[in-house]
């Protein structure tokens, strides 16, 4: 069988849902090899799954944890540490991935979108790959606001010029990264490139963004496939909350990197306290204990470090979240109304497509509980966002997840092979 190397962000929820396709992959018979920073291998929960670490000098232990605190706190000066970080990364792997997959004799890649190394190492080597968009998808189109945009989706022409004037501002934040890729592109005698969305396979791209979630797009390319939610096989469950048929019960996670804001979980304690709602915090190890004592008298009935999430939601009549897509898409799977309060990143894109799609509702995180409980309370008693949830169901069960993901790695990089093996490449 086959060997693949991942590359991805050393981010927890994109290395976590590369994890579950590698997991599939391996399941049919095939080597999977993540390659990246040493301190990355942490982030990944199965030991059965080979690591390789590069950039020791450039990345040695404590660099994670520095960019984890930049993109934990993202906000005028750190957002450009950040992107600097994300640069330093990419230069990194563009310098040291072409004697790790020598080393590993890879037959190809599986390419987080968001790290364009593997992507251009991969063509400068003649290796195939696929491309995985574990955020939003950064494919790009005209009259579509970028993915970090908090815009709501229109087509008159004030909201075209928004559109574009940010697109503008965007590229222009992302010039430190974009110089490094268009400096590693022509050292490895590539076309010129831009940015992120320049870095993308032309044999399979594999999006967990269902259309139902999305903008309308028109112009994505033919090898695109939308596959939902990348999870690991489902497992039973023990995971129960004593919830009371008396009150509703709601969920609230802002993720595992924005688990620290206390003030946030406090305003949610608060607006659920006042409409007589049981309440489950899991803060992913984010709050002190007495901070979660706290939480519980501004109105928390339950505070936890980590839960099981796909279980929980089963129970909830409401998740609040940052608008994480794992936990919009896990939300979407159990007919879970949602109410996103972003942060950043991708997350006022996945709010603003929330709110289009009627499956929830937004909030500023800067709002006050008496706003977050008006918005609570419409999601608890308005019927017709969950059944507006449960017409994505035939989309979300057809789109195939982790098994049509690795199906299609499968194909791409088998017809590949094949091609290489008979000369035609």
């Amino acid at each position: 069988m086959s060997h693949y190397a991942v590359i991805a962000p050393p981010l927890f929820s994109h290395q976590r849902a590369l994890q579950a396709l590698a997991q599939e992959l391996m399941a049919r018979g095939h080597r999977l090899t993540f390659i990246q920073q040493v301190e990355a291998r942490t982030l990944l929960s199965d030991p059965h799954i080979d690591f390789l670490p590069v950039g020791e000098t450039t990345h040695p232990p404590g660099t994670l944890a520095r960019t984890l605190s930049l993109a934990a706190s993202p906000g005028g000066l750190s957002v450009l540490s950040l992107i600097e970080d994300m640069a330093r990364n990419t230069d990194m792997l563009c310098k040291t991935l072409p004697a790790a997959l020598e080393k590993l004799h890879v037959d190809g890649l599986i390419v987080d979108q968001m790290e364009p190394a593997g992507a251009l190492v991969a063509e400068a080597l003649g290796l195939p790959f696929v491309s995985v968009a574990c955020a939003l998808p950064v494919n790009r189109e005209p009259g579509l606001p970028l993915p970090v945009m908090p815009f709501d989706y229109a087509t008159g022409e004030r909201a075209l010029k928004r559109y574009a004037t940010s697109q503008r501002i965007y590229d222009w934040m992302m010039r430190r990264h974009n110089r490094v890729i268009n400096r590693h592109a022509r050292a490895f005698g590539l076309s010129a490139r831009q940015g992120l969305h320049e870095c993308l396979s032309p044999l399979a791209q594999i999006s967990q963004t269902l259309p139902a979630l999305d903008f309308p797009r028109r112009a994505l390319p033919v090898g695109y496939h939308a596959v939902g939610p990348l999870r690991p096989a489902p497992a039973a469950s023990g995971e129960s909350w004593p919830v009371s048929p008396d009150a509703p019960f709601v969920f609230a996670s802002l993720g595992t990197l924005q688990g620290h804001r206390f003030r946030l979980f406090r305003t949610i304690a608060r607006a659920c306290h006042s409409l007589g709602v049981q309440l489950l915090i899991a803060h992913c190890g984010g709050l002190s204990a007495t901070q979660c004592d706290a939480l519980k008298a501004s109105g928390a009935t339950w505070v936890t470090d980590f839960a099981d999430q796909p279980a929980v939601l089963k129970q909830a009549q409401v998740v609040i979240t940052h608008g994480g897509l794992n936990t919009v898409a896990d939300a979407i799977a159990s007919l879970t109304p949602i109410l996103t309060v972003p942060i950043a990143f991708d997350q006022p894109g996945v709010a603003a497509r929330v709110v289009w799609r009627g499956i929830g509702r937004r909030v500023s995180r800067f709002c006050s509980s008496d706003t977050m409980a008006k918005n609570l309370s419409v999601l608890l008693e308005d019927g017709s966002y969950r059944l507006r949830l449960d017409a994505l169901q035939p989309q979300l069960k057809k789109a195939g997840g982790t098994a049509r993901a690795a199906e299609i790695v499968e194909q791409a990089m088998g017809s590949t092979t094949q091609a290489l093996a008979g000369g035609a490449w």
